[in-house]
């Protein structure tokens, strides 16, 4: 009995015990987050997005995608560009450093994207090389001296239902497509909506007073596929060319004997 009496007086004081360590926690909640109730009133860009180009330029939507107007600076080095390509082939050595391409390539990529909404930001997931788009809608301005970063520095803002995004700081890497090298001043703003349920649309605004003579304005297209979901995308597992296999089918350009990597797995 006197056992008993013992076993339970220290059942009673750990119970006390625990009581008193969970009081604070109790007395002192966790903060809760603010805004999210707001967000249910932005229209519905939920799901994964998959480019469709045919409702672009496909059953009479519209004729080829719109070309730079470039500086005869900017044109000398697109001509010597193509001549070199022309000449030695296309250049891989960002996919087989495993680069990603930045702003405004990453959102011309044919893989999808998703969005997600959170108090004071959009966040934009790309597959391509798994790249997340940073856009803070907290009322901030641009920075005046931006880092140069691969997809830039991007604030945004709602007018209706309409996505407005600006965004600066480039690193030197990325481009404005194939061949046109950005210069320090370009800008990108885009417009982002639903056109119908199921369709988004994004318009891009380019302006490069060092290399455009006039602003580049693109048209994307995207359509939801509710059953999709965004896949890792990891480059450094799959950048080297394997006969018949699904990796990024890039040629390193070495022997079996001076590859670092060694031989290609047996039976592919």
């Amino acid at each position: 009995m006197k056992g008993w009496t013992l076993m339970a007086r220290a059942l009673a004081g750990g119970a006390a015990l625990a009581m008193a360590t969970a009081s604070p926690a109790q007395d002192n909640p966790p903060p809760r987050g603010q805004g999210y109730t707001a967000l249910e009133q932005l229209p519905d860009f939920t799901g994964v997005w998959a480019p469709d180009w045919s409702l672009l330029f496909g059953g009479g939507a519209g004729g080829p995608p719109a070309q730079p107007k470039l500086t005869p600076a900017a044109q000398q080095r697109l001509d010597a560009f193509r001549a070199k390509q022309a000449a030695e082939g296309v250049d891989q050595s960002a996919q087989v450093s495993c680069l990603p391409p930045g702003m405004p390539g990453i959102m011309r990529q044919p893989y999808p994207i998703e969005f997600l909404f959170t108090p004071g930001r959009v966040t934009i997931f790309a597959e391509t090389y798994t790249q997340a788009r940073r856009i803070y809608t907290d009322g901030r301005a641009l920075p005046e001296d931006p880092d140069f970063l691969f997809n830039g520095t991007s604030v945004g803002r709602w007018d209706g239902d309409t996505l407005l995004v600006d965004t600066v700081g480039f690193s030197p890497v990325t481009d404005i497509s194939g061949g046109i090298p950005h210069g320090e001043k370009m800008r990108i703003q885009e417009r982002i909506w639903l056109d119908k349920p199921d369709v988004l649309r994004i318009e891009t605004t380019i302006t490069d007073p060092d290399v455009l003579t006039e602003p580049y304005v693109q048209q994307l297209a995207f359509r939801r596929e509710k059953t999709w979901e965004i896949r890792e995308y990891v480059c450094e597992e799959n950048n080297r060319l394997v006969k018949d296999g699904g990796g990024a089918n890039v040629d390193l350009g070495l022997d079996d004997e001076g590859d670092p990597f060694g031989p290609p797995p047996e039976g592919q």
